[in-house]
This record gives structure tokens, C-alpha cells and sequence, in this order.
């Protein structure tokens, strides 16, 4: 029993969370690199299940995250320690690590995954385990298809390509498979598991904290008079009949690096 459990209230970070638990080898006494580990889920799981003869390193590129999650810490777990990186950028210091984790990292990795995901497992310890969850390409087709269909009807061309230059963009399990294999990584597990979001019409779908921030920002930024996305959303979100139910693709990829 962990006295650091994942958030029962956190309805998305804590589902991607349970399933890079579920393939991650994790014993006491281990190093893990936690990457954009945000304010700590499932960094301070990790540090729980590590001890104080193992060490856990969470990197993001928002001071405010760091800075919330040393809020939450205190003087507790002083074997995690928290520090700012880019994953794309990180330093030849930094050291080799027996685990690298990343829960909801992967689509930060833009825009050259390959790349970043490479660098990352320099810093992976031979006979390491690397295991990371992003929401895969397919995560609420029904809500992108509703969308475009809505922006065919009402001829807005150029919104629809840029949004579909924002959903094809987004990386896949097949993405992640071939990036594990070309990196010659060893028994590689990649799996698709479906998410549910409920959410009903209007404001409760507008501002739906696992639509907002992100997902639905992604429709908004394709237009260029935000007046005119207002009434677009506007439209969507009172015909979400046609968009439930809703699931989000949670992607996880884990691999282990050769002796």
C-alpha cells in the first residue's frame, strides 16, 4: 500500500498514470527520470515505491508545476527532487538512469519525437526500462468528425486545414512501435486502451476539464476571428449527440534498453 497513492480526483492524469504503472518493472533502490512530470502524478508514487535508497527526478518545462509540486512535497520524499528541463534539450550531465517515465509526455516530444525520444534514451541505463503514455491519434474522432463536418457546411476551408494539420499531427501506437524497434529497444509493449469522457451540452462540454486546454483549444486556435470561433463551438457543443460517447485513446509505450 502506497502512502503516496494517485489522485482519486484527477480524471485524467491519474487513468494514464495507472496504465505506465502497469508495465513499468518498478523495485526499492531504483533511479527513475520522470519527464514533464507536470505537479507530480506519478512522480510522487515513484519516490514512494523507490525509498530512500533509490532517486527520482522530475523534469518539466513549467516553473509553476515544479512549483506546485514542491508545495506539495515539502520536506517529505527527500530522495525526489524536481528540476527544469526542456526533453528535447536535456543536458549531457545529466545522468544514466535504471527508469525513464513520462505520463502524458510523448506529444511534447514535438515536433521531431524521434529525435527527442532517441536523446532520451541515452540517458537510459543498458538493461533499463523506458515507459511513457500519451493520448494516441484517434482520441475523440467523434468530437473531430462532428467539427468538420460542421466546417464543410459552413465553407470554412482554411479552419478545416489547419485543423486536420493539428489532429494528423498527433502521434500513434504504430508512430510509437516503429520509434521503439528503430531504436533497437527489447520486448516493447504498446497498447491502446480506451478512455470514456462523459459530458453533456453547452457550457459543461465548452469548459469540460478534459476537453478544454488542449483539445478543444486546438478548434479554436484554427480560426483567426475568435468572435466567430465563439459562435462555431457554440454550435458544436449543443449537438453533442452526435459526439458521445467520447473516448480518448490512452496510449502506452514501454521498452527495454539492451545490455
Amino acid at each position: 500500500m502506497s502512502s503516496w497513492p494517485l489522485p482519486k480526483r484527477d480524471p485524467w492524469s491519474t487513468p494514464f498514470a495507472e496504465i505506465l504503472l502497469s508495465q513499468l518493472d518498478i523495485t526499492p533502490g531504483l533511479s527513475i527520470l520522470d519527464v514533464a512530470c507536470g505537479h507530480g502524478i506519478p512522480a510522487f508514487y515513484l519516490a514512494d515505491q523507490t525509498g530512500p535508497l533509490g532517486k527520482v527526478l522530475g523534469i518539466d518545462v513549467h516553473p509553476t508545476q515544479l512549483a506546485r509540486a514542491r508545495s506539495i512535497q515539502g520536506q517529505q520524499l527527500p530522495w525526489l527532487e524536481f528540476a527544469i528541463h526542456d526533453v528535447r534539450h536535456l543536458p549531457a550531465t545529466l545522468p544514466e538512469f535504471d527508469r525513464i517515465t513520462g505520463n502524458l509526455s510523448f506529444m511534447f516530444f514535438r515536433p521531431d519525437r524521434f529525435t527527442a525520444l532517441k536523446g532520451l534514451i541515452q540517458h537510459l541505463r543498458p538493461g533499463g526500462q523506458i515507459v511513457l503514455t500519451f493520448p494516441s491519434l484517434g482520441t475523440f474522432n467523434s468530437l473531430w468528425q462532428q467539427v468538420e463536418q460542421e466546417m464543410d457546411a459552413q465553407n470554412l476551408e482554411k479552419e478545416r486545414e489547419k485543423l486536420w494539420e493539428y489532429i494528423t499531427e498527433r502521434p500513434s501506437a504504430k508512430d510509437a512501435q516503429t520509434w521503439l524497434e528503430q531504436l533497437k529497444m527489447e520486448n516493447i509493449v504498446v497498447e491502446d486502451h480506451p478512455l470514456e469522457v462523459q459530458t453533456g451540452p453547452g457550457q459543461e462540454f465548452l469548459w469540460h476539464p478534459l476537453l478544454r486546454g488542449g483539445f478543444l483549444d486546438d478548434v479554436f486556435e484554427c480560426f483567426e476571428d475568435q468572435g466567430q470561433a465563439n459562435t462555431f463551438m457554440a454550435t458544436i457543443s449543443n449537438n453533442t449527440e452526435s459526439i458521445v460517447p467520447l473516448f480518448a485513446q490512452r496510449c502506452v509505450m514501454a521498452g527495454w534498453k539492451p545490455n
